[in-house]
């Protein structure tokens, strides 16, 4: 496979899995979400699916940068791979956790989690390709601010 193919592969997953991650948000953005009280910097509702989608792109583009390495160092990209792709699962649990559950306080300790796993990916595709490391520094800032709205919004509604 060569390296637009794999980038190719891995971006339609990540699109993917973002877009079974919004089968759930989008009936609850609709009924639930509305009575919840939310901190006065919550972004409007129609910021969050174009950030999603530049989001799952660059990570798909990172994966893709980072697999294409596979024949430079297989133990390493393996490894990297890995991470990638349990925080690419903890990412779409969030959504079950908070928008399908309705729960943001079990969904804002998996929130800790995933930020522990996108660093860790960020450092294991840095070693690999500088570029991959640096295409998931807007995803490892957005998470963060995820987690402090995720929290905020538990504490305005416990």
């Amino acid at each position: 496979m060569n390296k637009i193919t794999r980038i190719l592969a891995v971006v339609v997953t990540c699109l993917a899995i973002g877009y079974f991650s919004g089968m759930v948000t989008r009936s609850a953005i609709t009924t639930w979400y509305p009575t919840l009280v939310k901190p006065s910097f919550n972004p409007p509702n129609w910021v969050f699916a174009p950030v999603w989608s530049m989001l799952y792109i660059m990570m798909g583009v990172a994966a893709g940068l980072v697999w294409n390495r596979i024949d430079f160092g297989k133990e390493a990209v393996k490894k990297a791979l890995v991470f990638f792709a349990i925080q690419l699962a903890l990412n779409a649990l969030w959504s079950y956790l908070f928008f399908g559950l309705h729960n943001p306080m079990l969904a804002g300790l998996e929130i800790i989690v995933l930020w522990l796993m996108i660093y860790e990916t960020y450092i294991q595709f840095a070693k690999i390709n500088k570029i991959a490391g640096y295409l998931f520094l807007p995803y490892l800032a957005w998470v963060s601010f995820a987690a402090v709205l995720n929290g905020s919004i538990w504490w305005l509604n416990k």
